[in-house]
């Protein structure tokens, strides 16, 4: 048995994991958690890395002995350092409005459709092209030596060693998802130095051991070596997924649904671009052939507008509310920015004829039903797309523990759901740790050693999809 600490960053929350492997057990247990609050100031919404680096390490020191640490956080956000390894100001958010518009002037130079045959990533307008096309010109971009991303950066913090993680680096829209390495030509076409950006790593690779004055902070004791994983939170969940073969589509919940397929090769056509799939690459070889969905956030958002009520009372109410009356589009961008998430559900209600959600039930089942519907599009054209029939969708992540949302889904898609873990990506994490030291085999021994230790749950669809399929037409007809 060793023991691997999983640091896992997430959009509102970061935690420390301990998972303990041997040959038939995994588990894991929190040594840490902490809040991640960005932070709203004159020149825009930032990330508060500092404390978050003091989260991971009064994690570590929580921790205890582990045997390799790692780190996965969410994509496209960058530290940028100057040339003595010093950082340049705290990481721009990715909901920060300085991206607004910028795709279109980087599509005037690369059409957007040569653009994603290049690299295969869908539009979003706050990927890591864009933001630095965005930063292209200013004082801090000019100075800086290198940029690391999210995991990367604290990696660098942790053992002084950099590198750029390759399931993370796919999302930055200047991967060729096909060669599995940078695309020089589009870089250059679009004045990105990609110089700037840290060697490659794979998931398994080393990442250098805890500098001495990191194992001092946190009582450990050296040794302790630091283990590239699938450092985009969404490629160490997708490791996690207990599937059985290979026809499944999975859906990773959260502040946002990511919800796809896992294929050994990208699916680069005009069409998949019309329906914003996007290709990022995850471990061995793989594909993660997804569809961004604003995902929980929706109701996150509206939570902490009405005062962070009872949440297992409002999924009550939601359960009891009339079924698909209203329903919104949950992949829409009008709903990225935070603020007025009720007001703006009703607006978008009023906009297209529908019923209106007045109370907090109603609202809740709007959001629901809208995800479970967005869940169904996504699994249904990642099929069609890429000639992949499934048989059943796995569901991991926080919205795991969303049984009326997972029910739901299940209803939407006609498919059985097979919730769980709901530590998806901090199990991922430590799986891929435990591979590279010799205790688990291919993904396949990986995902057999979840399936025998977690708890899962099945929902087998009811009542038919015919409602649904309404909804989606009537969705789609707005």
């Amino acid at each position: 048995m060793r023991s691997y600490a999983a640091v896992d960053l997430g959009a509102s929350s970061g935690r420390v994991m301990v998972g303990r492997v041997g040959p038939d057990t995994l588990e894991l247990d929190e040594a840490h958690r902490f809040v991640n609050r960005p932070v709203r100031v004159p020149e825009g919404l930032r990330w508060d890395i500092l404390s978050l680096y003091a989260g991971v390490l009064d994690g570590l020191r929580a921790a205890g002995r582990v045997d390799s640490v790692g780190i996965d956080s969410w994509a496209v956000d960058y530290g940028l350092l100057d040339a003595d390894g010093t950082l340049l100001g705290n990481p721009v958010h990715y909901r920060d409005a300085r991206t607004d518009g910028v795709a279109e002037k980087v599509w005037a130079t690369v059409p957007a459709a040569e653009l994603y045959a290049a690299t295969g990533i869908q539009y979003a307008p706050f990927n890591t092209l864009y933001q630095l096309a965005a930063a292209l010109g200013t004082r801090q971009l000019s100075h800086a030596a290198r940029l690391l991303l999210i995991p990367d950066l604290l990696t660098y913090w942790l053992t002084g060693e950099q590198g750029t993680e390759l399931t993370n680096a796919s999302t930055t829209q200047l991967i060729d998802p096909r060669t599995r390495d940078w695309s020089y030509g589009l870089a250059a076409r679009l004045g990105v130095d990609l110089e700037l950006f840290a060697p490659l790593r794979q998931p398994g690779d080393p990442a250098g051991v805890l500098r001495a004055g990191v194992l001092e902070e946190t009582g450990l004791r050296g040794p302790v070596p630091v283990t590239a994983v699938g450092s985009h939170d969404t490629a160490s969940a997708v490791a996690a997924v207990p599937a059985t073969g290979e026809r499944f589509a999975y859906i990773c919940t959260g502040t946002w649904s990511l919800a796809g397929l896992e294929l050994t090769a990208p699916v680069l056509t005009e069409e998949s671009r019309a329906a914003n799939f996007t290709n990022e690459l995850g471990l061995d070889g793989t594909v993660r052939y997804l569809r961004n969905i604003m995902g929980l956030w929706l109701l996150q958002e509206c939570v902490r507008a009405w005062g962070d009520p009872d949440l297992g009372a409002l999924l009550r109410e939601a359960a009891a509310a009339p079924a698909l009356r209203s329903v919104v589009d949950a992949g829409d961008a009008a709903f990225l920015a935070p603020g007025r998430m009720p007001e703006r559900i009703a607006e978008a209600c009023r906009a297209t004829g529908q019923p209106v959600p007045g109370t907090r039930g109603e609202i809740t089942r709007c959001i629901l039903d809208s995800l479970a519907l967005a869940h169904r599009r996504a699994v249904e054209d990642a099929q069609r797309l890429a000639g992949h029939p499934v048989d059943v969708v796995h569901i991991v992540g926080g919205g795991t523990r969303n049984a009326l949302l997972c029910q739901l889904t299940a209803d939407a898609c006609g498919l059985p759901v097979v919730a769980g873990p709901t530590e998806a990506a901090a199990l991922g994490n430590v799986l891929v740790q435990a591979r590279a030291h010799g205790l688990v085999g291919d993904r396949s021994d990986m995902r057999r050693l979840l399936a025998r230790t977690q708890p899962l749950t099945r929902y087998e669809p009811q009542g038919g999809t015919g409602p649904w399929r309404e909804a989606q037409a009537r969705l789609a007809a707005r």
